[in-house]
């Protein structure tokens, strides 16, 4: 009998060859003849046969036209309008059509269409508006979003006219998106609806939140890359790819841009124009590639034998090498509140402080460098445990006079609904979601220390594996029930910096935090990318970040 040792993982799957990382890589494309951001943005044709059209460079409007054969960019003739900020539908280099942009001051609605070698002016948007996107191509195409001011404005194009259809969830500007007319996607911050021909529906998240970014692909098979974070205070290199469930990290672009245009699918992409740094330009292109279909992409769990080092192989989370490092402050100190979502989009809600004796029912919202307030919970609370994502979370648990409670409510992105108690009714303690019908709550006090863990279904709660030590007042990932984190807290001998990782069966002791802490909540990616933030013996403000990757490992028998 073989035992498999130094593993970590959901499934075991013993392979025929050697996987390769689902990460992909960027490398240098063709320059362009003329350096600019802002060029079309949207769908515009493949890697070997890219187009890029309008931009600006400081105060100069571009109408320039380059065509991308693989190798190089070969210009032709020029818009009939030179303009920035302008959105395109386009299936190859020869045949498209854009729209909107701006000349400053003048945001426009022009449309053009384009032949292979020259522009046509054709009928205008029923909107003037630029930083939008669009997907489709040249007589069948769909605009969606922009500014000035942000909009949901959705119109579609049949090769001779505009016609406004279903807005957008939200109202954005600075957004990307691509696919066809009747099954396009939009992204922005970490915000991602796809549209079935009909109507917008939002789906789950970008990892990294983030606005002016491009992207390309389908519905089912999107890559998004470059932007700028939510604050404004960095040019992004982040490439993440989406499968049709899930958004997984890939490897940077060689310079961090944003403004800039895309080109492909989420397998063969390209990479062009955009502002590197403040009011910058570029005439740099990036080609993306990623390992073809017939290669085995290593997901966590996978096992097989190194055909190179002769060794038995296994492909885990690294979680035992992440760092904690600072991050931005929340505007009211507290502590015993818990929170939802990820390290760049939040949520954080209820809360204690003193004096006056306080439970808060008060909830804010973080954008990756800041937070704002937002609809309070229906009790205020402390000592809760809760998670999910920004726009879809669970609250359950805590304490608000006259004593503990086993309320449970559910977030839908506006305002909080009371639905089913815990089994356990308790406080001071921690808990993730996947959404409002997916949710784990653990530890806390009961009054003493529990270990007690419970699984939602979105109508009910059922008690599961404990944790290996009976904790309250911790803090706790946002990030799913498969793949959450206990983090620090209080074992009945005070503060401890104790990390504990939960793989939906079971919990495994891992990575310590900097500083030993108690009541204080944390949101984030899963079990790899986590934002703890206020708590302490008072009211403080430290806030920790936690990373971790993924790695190969050498599995023993024995």
């Amino acid at each position: 009998m073989t035992t498999l040792k130094n593993l970590k993982g959901t499934a075991i799957q013993f392979l025929d060859a050697d996987p390769v990382v689902y990460a992909g890589s960027w490398s240098s494309g063709g320059t362009l003849n003329t350096t600019r951001q802002q060029s079309a943005n949207g769908t515009t044709g493949i890697q070997t046969a890219a187009v890029a059209t309008g931009g600006a460079s400081s105060s100069t409007m571009y109408g320039q036209t380059e065509q991308y054969n693989g190798s190089a960019w070969s210009e032709v003739n020029d818009l009939n309008t030179a303009r920035k900020g302008l959105a395109s539908c386009a299936t190859s280099n020869t045949a498209l059509v854009v729209a909107g942009g701006n000349a400053p001051p003048t945001v426009l609605a022009n449309t053009e269409s384009f032949n292979g070698s020259s522009w046509s002016e054709v009928n205008d948007l029923n909107q003037a508006r630029l930083q939008f996107s669009g997907a489709g191509g040249q007589t069948a195409g769909l605009v969606f979003g922009g500014n000035p001011g942000a909009s949901a404005l959705t119109e579609s194009w049949n090769g001779s006219s505009w016609t406004e259809v279903n807005d957008l969830n939200e109202a954005v500007g600075g957004n990307s998106g691509g696919g066809v007319q009747t099954a396009a996607f939009m992204v922005y911050h970490n915000q991602h609806e796809v549209w079935n021909g009909s109507s917008w529906t939002e789906t789950t998240e970008l990892n990294t939140s983030r606005t002016h970014l491009a992207s390309v692909g389908t519905t089912t098979a999107i890559l998004s890359f470059g932007g700028e974070n939510p604050g404004g205070s960095a040019r992004l290199a982040n490439t993440e790819s989406w499968n049709g469930s899930a958004w997984t990290e890939g490897n940077d672009l060689s310079t961090g841009t944003y403004m800039n245009s895309g080109s492909g699918t989420n397998t063969l992409a390209l990479n062009f124009t955009g502002d590197p740094g403040p009011g910058a330009g570029t005439n740099t292109s990036e080609e993306w590639s990623f390992p073809p279909a017939t290669a085995t992409i290593l997901q966590e769990g996978d096992m097989w034998f190194n055909s190179s080092s002769s060794t038995l192989k296994g492909y885990q989370l690294s979680t035992p090498t992440g760092t904690w490092a600072s991050g931005g402050n929340l505007n009211t100190g507290r502590m015993y509140g818990a929170a939802a979502g990820t390290s760049t989009a939040g949520l954080f809600f209820g809360g204690y402080n003193s004096p006056p004796a306080t439970s808060y029912a008060q909830t804010e919202s973080w954008n990756g460098s800041a937070w704002s307030e937002v609809n309070d919970l229906n009790t205020g609370r402390d000592s809760l445990g809760g998670g999910g994502i920004q726009t879809s979370a669970l609250a359950a648990g805590g304490s608000a006079p006259p004593g503990l409670q086993g309320k449970t409510e559910t977030w839908d992105g506006t305002s909080w609904t009371e639905t089913t108690d815990l089994n356990t009714t308790r406080g001071q303690l921690g808990g993730s979601a996947d959404s409002l019908t997916s949710g784990i709550v653990f530890g806390g006090n009961v009054p003493s220390k529990t270990a007690v863990t419970e699984t939602w279904n979105g109508t009910s709660w059922t008690e599961v594996g404990d944790l290996n030590v009976a904790t309250g007042e911790m803090g706790h990932s946002g990030g799913s029930t498969n793949a959450t984190l206990s983090i620090g807290g209080d074992t009945g001998s005070g503060a401890t910096t104790k990390t504990e990782a939960w793989n939906g069966t079971s919990w495994t002791e891992i990575a310590e935090m900097a500083k030993a802490r108690v009541n204080f909540a944390s949101a984030g990616a899963a079990n790899v990318a986590n934002l703890a933030m206020g708590g302490g013996s008072s009211p403080e403000t430290l806030t920790e970040e936690f990373t971790a990757g993924n790695a190969v490992v050498t599995v023993t028998t024995s």
